[in-house]
């Protein structure tokens, strides 16, 4: 086991999807070249057109995966957290990286190079089927992220995206932090949109702020 990995490591490990049903030792074995990288908030693991090396693992922190054009406008594509893993795809395709990765806050992640993590799927067809689910989920998403934003305008899509993250507490249904600029990513859409939205939502008495938490206090109307 690499000496970086604590108990609590392995435990998160246990957890994630691509090892569920591996023993503490199985997953000992895989992650024995495996090194531990930590990074502080805000800082890019890959870019779009890198060369793959590795996979990557959330031992703790957040990590955006995200696309940018041209013109320095990004969309973000998918939010992971401890447990979950990204850059995988290129490993099996052996193309460049087709996403960039960023942390949202500090993070450790364990790297497990390539030839490793290609051994370990040639050996453990479970996982590999596993993969081959949670690739199918991301074609989901993705194709529903598409159909959001092809269908709906901006406000449809914030509206779209304050439903989704929206959990009952204390009787209103909020989200978890969530700046607008964020928010923007998530819908391809500009920070003073959002903010101009905003300010009619809690005009009306749609939504309030708490902290970056949005709280929903009424149905959101179907149009903006």
């Amino acid at each position: 086991m690499s000496k970086q990995l604590s108990e609590q490591d392995l435990e998160t490990l246990s957890r994630a999807a691509l090892f569920t049903g591996l023993t503490i030792a199985e997953i000992e074995d895989l992650v024995a070249f495996a090194s531990v990288r930590r990074y502080k908030a805000r800082t890019v693991i890959m870019e779009k057109g890198d060369s793959a090396n590795a996979v990557y693992i959330i031992l703790d922190g957040h990590i955006r995966i995200f696309a940018q054009g041209d013109d320095d406008k990004e969309v973000t594509l998918n939010e992971l957290a401890a447990g979950q893993y990204f850059g995988e795809l290129a490993l099996i395709t052996d193309e460049p990286r087709c996403a960039s990765a960023a942390t949202t806050c500090d993070a450790r992640l364990l790297m497990v190079p390539k030839p490793q993590f290609r051994e370990f799927l040639a050996t453990t067809p479970d996982a590999a089927l596993r993969m081959i689910n949670v690739l199918a989920n991301k074609v989901r998403e993705l194709t529903r992220d598409v159909e959001r934003l092809a269908l709906q305008d901006v406000y449809g899509r914030v509206v779209s995206i304050l439903s989704e993250r929206a959990e009952e507490h204390d009787g209103l249904r909020v989200t978890g932090p969530l700046t607008q600029q964020e928010l923007g990513n998530l819908v391809g859409a500009s920070r003073e949109m959002i903010s101009r939205i905003f300010r009619d939502l809690k005009k009306g008495g749609y939504i309030s702020l708490d902290g970056k938490r949005i709280v929903l206090k009424r149905e959101l109307p179907a149009r903006w």
